[in-house]
């Protein structure tokens, strides 16, 4: 037996190893030690351009391929692998003839149809790309299948469909295709999220190389707020493909939502240097420099957004919501026009209509900001599910179970850390300018809002067979279980943390509910009450166009009565705690700045710092509304704001009349001078 025929075998399975463990460079390696010894063998020559192209140095790839054909013109992989060579370079005419001279040679070639299609879609010739595809779905009963199920599932044929892709994977199980669609029906369907998922983590491990099971998996971990395990997957893709524009995108918008603007911004503009990139990811880019300063940057980019996208009624509310950002004459009638068409969706009309509120409000045109205001939100009210009585009945559960006596049994009994600071609150109540203050201090990290504590809670009783659920399944939980999640809650925070301060500020003013449950899982943990006249706070929610939740707030009586529910539990937390939440008014922050900075480091227990007072000069990414403003020195300007629109706010003052009554004077009045 030939003794170079076991050697050339073993150096083929150690390449293509390292090639499927993603090692393109250890692959690249091994093929050249041989080559050294066997310059003309074909099949090393092969995967050495494979490895090549794993590295993104396709020109190399192609030398090589050219070169292995002038040994071997027989080769029908190799023109495949030219073809493909060339499509990375963006030659797409010339992958054409490759690819049809590999399929010549070979017409059972897996994916040279394919190829040969998406390269003729690139050139233009639509029906000569419909015969590839064609012949590429014919060659095999199982993608004809799967073609057919994603047929029906763009239809809105759902239960067709699911038949279709469960039928393949019953013929075969590691169909890795027919798991990703079926995940993707799943999820779909918004009802199995949970098997969506296990479906794609089952597809990537059987195809660890599977790029678009990674990206899908990507994409439905973000949807599922599992933000880092999103993170981790987007990172597999990146490194599985850097030249995939789209794996880049994905990893910004994840580290994003993980609150890492500065990582997200990194992998944007790695995407944007692979591709432009179309007007929505350039948009989320712009909003990560928004959040990491960059006003200029961000602007920039959203105008980017909108020349690509006259009708992105997203990026006009999110030019708008910049805060200290002006339309120009020839934006807002550019916005105008937009809204005349009758193509807009609903999502496009109320956008549009946020941002011309703005844009209106800053030329003082008020009757004008009103009408679109008002106009925007009864148009998203229809969109959005919101049901104020399943509010008052939580609220009325949770007084009921964390009453006085459950306070003073289990008081002091959870995790001892001191680190946490909350800051709770309704939106555009000055919660954002509270965080500024405190980061601003040497031993406090402001770590934004972060979504863990609501999600300890909703965790409690999930799996008691007799539905008892939080809050009722507080009073069923052990000392050392209310340890246990104030531990959890801590261990959580970590991956939020970048410095070693031993305080953390959680901004999320939805925790309000939960101020009696942080308080027993976290005894020592402080909490803050960013307040702001009802009126200017409700007016401020009104003009406020929420990426996702807070659908209390796109109608005036709705409004209303969650500011009501909202004042009740605050007044229960200060009744049944007392000592444990500090209230701190907007009105005193802006009219009285140190002293009321003195007042919140002290119920933190911290010494005063100048640094405080000059919050705006502290450079940390701000991911809420605000980010501008709390970059700005105190001013007054927004003091007493809804006096603008009072002959609209009758509602408001019957419903809480009686809570504006109760406020400092300095609340009350102003805006009067």
């Amino acid at each position: 037996m030939n003794q170079a025929v076991p050697e050339k075998n073993a150096n083929i399975q150690r390449a293509l190893e390292f090639l499927k463990r993603n090692r393109p460079l250890r692959a690249e390696e091994a093929c050249r030690d041989y080559l050294n010894k066997h310059p003309g063998c074909a099949d090393h020559i092969r995967l050495l351009s494979l490895a090549l192209m794993k590295q993104n140095r396709a020109v190399e790839a192609e030398e090589q391929l050219r070169f292995a054909l002038s040994l071997n013109a027989d080769f029908p992989q190799l023109y495949e692998d030219l073809g493909s060579a060339l499509v990375m370079q963006s030659r797409f005419e010339e992958a054409v003839p490759e690819f049809e001279k590999a399929i010549a040679l070979q017409p059972a070639l897996p994916l040279a149809q394919k190829k040969l299609g998406q390269a003729l879609t690139a050139v233009g010739r639509g029906e000569d790309a419909a015969e590839a595809f064609k012949d590429y779905r014919d060659s095999d009963p199982e993608r004809a299948a799967i073609i057919k199920g994603i047929e029906f599932k763009q239809a809105d044929k759902l239960d067709e469909a699911l038949a279709v892709f469960r039928d393949v994977l019953k013929g075969n199980p590691n169909n890795v295709n027919a798991m990703r669609h079926l995940a993707l029906s799943f999820w779909h369907d918004k009802k199995r999220l949970e098997d969506a998922e296990a479906l794609l983590r089952r597809a990537t491990q059987t195809a660890v190389d599977f790029t678009e099971a990674w990206l899908t998996l990507g994409a439905l971990l973000l949807d599922m707020n599992k933000f880092m395990d999103a993170v981790a997957t987007y990172q597999k893709a990146t490194e599985l493909e850097p030249r995939n524009a789209r794996a880049w995108a994905g990893l910004g918008s994840a580290l994003g939502r993980a609150m890492y603007p500065e990582k997200a911004v990194q992998a944007y503009e790695r995407s944007f240097a692979i591709d432009d990139g179309t007007p929505s990811v350039m948009a989320a880019y712009a909003w990560e420099l928004k959040t990491v300063g960059d006003q200029d940057g961000a602007v920039k980019a959203y105008r980017r957004a909108i020349k690509a996208k006259p009708n992105f009624g997203q990026v006009y509310w999110s030019m708008a919501n910049l805060k200290i950002f002006n339309f120009s004459d020839e934006e807002i009638e550019n916005m105008l026009q937009q809204l005349e068409r009758d193509d807009l969706t609903d999502v496009e009309d109320v956008h549009l209509r946020f941002a011309l509120g703005k844009a209106m409000e800053d030329k003082e045109d008020y009757e004008q900001a009103w009408h679109f205001y008002h106009s925007g939100n009864q148009r998203q009210r229809m969109i959005v599910e919101y049901d104020p009585l399943d509010i008052e009945k939580r609220q009325t559960a949770i007084k009921t179970v964390f009453d006085r006596q459950l306070m003073n049994e289990r008081a002091g009994v959870g995790y001892d850390a001191p680190d946490p600071i909350l800051i709770v609150g309704l939106p555009r109540s000055g919660s954002t300018l509270v965080e500024q203050i405190l980061a601003s201090h040497s031993q406090v990290e402001g770590t934004s809002e972060l979504p863990l504590l609501n999600k300890i809670a909703e965790s409690i009783g999930r799996y008691r067979t007799d539905g008892v659920r939080y809050p009722e399944a507080i009073k069923d939980l052990r000392d050392k279980d209310l340890r246990a999640y104030g531990k959890q809650y801590i261990e959580e925070s970590q991956r939020h943390r970048l410095t070693q301060k031993p305080f953390f500020s959680d901004k999320l003013p939805n925790n309000f509910p939960l101020v009696g449950f942080a308080h027993l899982i976290l005894p020592n943990v402080k909490v803050i009450n960013a307040r702001r006249h009802p009126f200017d706070s409700c007016l401020g929610a009104y003009k406020q166009l929420f990426g996702a939740g807070q659908n209390f707030t796109y109608d005036m009586l709705d409004l209303a009565h969650y500011y009501q529910q909202y004042d009740r539990i605050m007044k229960h937390w200060h009744e049944v705690l007392p000592g444990k939440v500090l209230d701190v008014h907007y009105e005193e922050t802006v009219t009285d700045l140190e002293g009321q900075v003195r007042r919140i480091l002290d119920h933190c227990g911290l010494a005063f710092e100048e640094s405080c007072v000059r919050f705006h000069e502290t450079e940390r990414p701000v991911k809420t509304a605000s980010s501008e403003q709390v970059r700005q020195p105190i001013y007054t300007g927004a003091l007493g704001k809804w006096r603008h629109y009072e002959q609209h706010l009758d509602l408001w003052l019957d419903q809480l009349g009686y809570i504006i009554d109760e406020l400092p004077e300095v609340s009350r009045n102003a805006g009067l001078s």
